[in-house]
């Protein structure tokens, strides 16, 4: 195993708690190539450098920056989000279950309308460390996008996602979120901006209003079929007053996208947590399959 991998495994690895979690990446049969590993390699340990040395309580059950194109009409999309605290809060804080050790498994049913129009329908479930399987709760979310005759520079949508989570995942059971997309492809590169805007219908945050959540993505192809890249999350507080950056949550996930066919999507990142309120780390996964019915096929 070339040196890059001997550190990269033991940089993803929580010594004698994940054993198994990465391994599959550093596998001589691996398909990912050498010049791919040393990338995230070099991405993981520029976010390393600002990593905290303390966490509390978060939520993660769908980690992801979207693009702006939607699923097309008599079509269906069926996704897993997969993802694990491996460092991050380690006892229940504000009867908030802890998230070290907890796996979290949502799955997401998108059905495309019309060119311009989406419906997403989610499950968010949790396996705890200490318990059964446990559903968390749901959500749905229209989209619409610009439509390609418009011929804009850049590619544009908007969603609308409003759910339900159970009170022992989040201190917010009833839940708004508007995500504007805007999103672009140059060539090899390609970068995604969400600036999202929530607020909690029903909980312990209905008075801050509207907060800023935003999310971000460049990635770059640097073989057929692989990209890599950076991904960026945060939570800043409410729009009229953003919380002491403490308490703001700040995540970066050095991430790989494969394609492995026209109607699939994989995408893996770890991610590091820069404040004292984000998980320290965290492993991610989505593996999603596109089916079409007559003619939902996308030109």
């Amino acid at each position: 195993m070339p040196s890059y991998d001997r550190d990269l495994h033991a940089l993803l690895t929580v010594p004698g708690q994940w054993p198994g979690v990465v391994e599959p990446l550093m596998h001589p049969a691996s398909r990912m190539t050498s010049s791919v590993r040393a990338v995230l390699l070099m991405l993981a340990m520029c976010a390393t450098l600002v990593m905290p040395s303390t966490v509390v309580a978060q939520n993660n059950f769908e980690i992801q920056v979207y693009g702006s194109e939607t699923v097309a009409p008599g079509s269906t999309m069926v996704e897993l989000h997969s993802n694990v605290a491996a460092q991050g809060s380690t006892k229940t804080t504000d009867h908030l279950l802890r998230t070290q050790g907890a796996f979290h498994e949502t799955l997401e049913i998108t059905q495309g309308w019309a060119s311009w129009f989406e419906t997403g329908f989610y499950v968010f479930t949790s396996i705890q460390p200490d318990t059964t399987w446990e559903w968390v709760g749901d959500h749905i979310r229209p989209r619409v996008r610009a439509p390609e005759s418009w011929d804009l520079l850049v590619g544009l949508s908007l969603s609308a996602e409003v759910g339900y989570q159970r009170r022992a995942f989040s201190t917010d059971t009833w839940t708004l979120e508007l995500r504007p997309i805007i999103d672009k492809q140059w060539k090899r590169w390609y970068v995604s901006i969400n600036p999202v805007l929530d607020r909690a219908i029903k909980g312990e945050s209905i008075g801050q209003g509207f907060e800023f959540s935003p999310a971000a993505k460049i990635s770059y192809e640097v073989a057929p079929k692989v990209a890599v890249g950076l991904e960026y999350y945060g939570a800043l507080g409410s729009v009229t007053h953003f919380n002491r950056a403490h308490d703001q949550q700040h995540q970066l996930f050095p991430v790989i996208d494969l394609d492995l066919g026209p109607k699939w999507e994989f995408n893996f990142g770890v991610g590091f947590g820069l404040t004292p309120s984000t998980d320290r780390l965290i492993v991610k996964m989505i593996l999603g399959y596109r089916f079409d019915w007559a003619g939902g096929a996308r030109k």
